[in-house]
C-alpha cells in the first residue's frame, strides 16, 4: 500500500462519517481491522492489503481530523462553492475536499500541490469530469485566498 491508497481509504471512510452517527474513533475501531479489509476486498480491490504502520497512522489522522473538523472544513467548502448550496454538492466530492482541506491545513509536511493533485486523481476515479473540475477549483481558491503565503 502507498500514501495515495491509504489517503483513498481515508476518504471512503470520511464519506461514511457524513452517513452516520459514529464519531471517526468508533467507524476507526471497526474498519481498521484485518477481517473488515478482508471483507472489503472481495468488492474492492483497494482494500485488497492492510495497512503499515505508517498508513495506519495516516488514516487515522485524517479521518480523526476531518471528524473533528468537519464544520471548519464545511464552511471553507460552501465559501469556496460560490453558487452552490452545500446540500446539492455531491457527497464524495465533499469527503475528497474535507480530506484535501484538512490536509492542507493540519499536515504542513504534504505540500499543497500535491495534496490537490491526489485529490483530483482520486475524484477522477468517482465522480464525473465535471465535478473533478468543481473540486479542483474550491481547492485551488481555498489555497490561493486562505494560504497565500503559501502559493
Amino acid at each position: 500500500m502507498n500514501r495515495s491508497t491509504a489517503r483513498e481509504i481515508a476518504m471512503h471512510f470520511a464519506f461514511e462519517l457524513a452517513f452516520s452517527n459514529e464519531k471517526a474513533g468508533q467507524l476507526l475501531e471497526r474498519e481498521l481491522t484485518q477481517i473488515s479489509f478482508a471483507l472489503r476486498a472481495q468488492d474492492e480491490p483497494l482494500y485488497s492489503s492492510f495497512p503499515d504502520g505508517g498508513e495506519l497512522v495516516y488514516i487515522t489522522t485524517l479521518v480523526q481530523g476531518v471528524g473533528s473538523h468537519g464544520a471548519e472544513l464545511d464552511g471553507y467548502i460552501a465559501k469556496y462553492a460560490r453558487g452552490w448550496k452545500f446540500a446539492r454538492i455531491d457527497r464524495v466530492a465533499s469527503a475528497i475536499m474535507r480530506i484535501t482541506m484538512y490536509e492542507i491545513l493540519y499536515m504542513p509536511d504534504i505540500p499543497n500541490k500535491v495534496a490537490i493533485n491526489e485529490a483530483v486523481e482520486i475524484a477522477k476515479k468517482y465522480v464525473e469530469d465535471d465535478v473533478v473540475k468543481f473540486i479542483n477549483g474550491i481547492l485551488g481558491s481555498f489555497v490561493r485566498a486562505e494560504l497565500p503565503e503559501q502559493e
